[in-house]
């Protein structure tokens, strides 16, 4: 019995000099919930595929999601994508987000940034407004980022589209 009290004493001693209100604890101090993420926000939820899990389809949704196993099929979420070291990939993703530390093939379509990672693998073509890559990554495909949608349609390599009257700068 002395073990619960003592901790409640020592609290409504502190409290005391800081001339704040004490609730008494009746039972064992409750246990700290673990630290929450910072990269994501907290009214968004992550889901997680460990490294032993293999899965094949579709998945949609609007929350965070982090791969270790293996996935084959088509990702739309309008939340971040985690592809992590080790796993394997072969998928279309349409997603805000998108970390390649594993292996991925296929296309990305990312709403706000592609970051390849030192580990990180793709072969497909990428679209993003930022595009980070890291010394060691490796890609194969096609890669258009930094454009907004009202540049694409203005602008292709320095040359005029075909039937475009405009002459290139220079």
């Amino acid at each position: 019995m002395a073990l619960w009290t003592q901790p409640e004493q020592e609290e409504q001693k502190e409290a005391s000099r800081a001339d704040t209100p004490v609730k008494a604890n009746s039972g064992p101090a409750p246990i700290a919930a673990p630290a929450v993420r910072e990269s994501a926000p907290k009214d968004r939820r992550e889901s997680i595929f460990g490294p032993g899990v293999t899965i094949e389809g579709k998945i949609e949704g609007d929350s965070d999601l982090r791969i270790a196993g293996k996935f084959k099929g088509d990702i739309q979420i309008s939340g971040d994508l985690s592809i992590e070291k080790g796993a394997h990939i072969s998928a279309k993703i349409n997603a805000a987000t998108v970390t390649i530390a594993g292996a991925l093939e296929g296309n990305i379509v990312a709403s706000s940034q592609v970051r390849l990672l030192e580990s990180g693998q793709l072969i497909g073509d990428l679209k993003a407004p930022t595009l980070t890559v890291a010394a060691g990554s490796r890609m194969r495909g096609h890669v258009e980022f930094g454009w907004n949608p009202s540049e694409i349609g203005k602008f292709n390599g320095g040359r005029p589209k075909e039937g475009d009257k405009t002459k290139p700068a220079g």
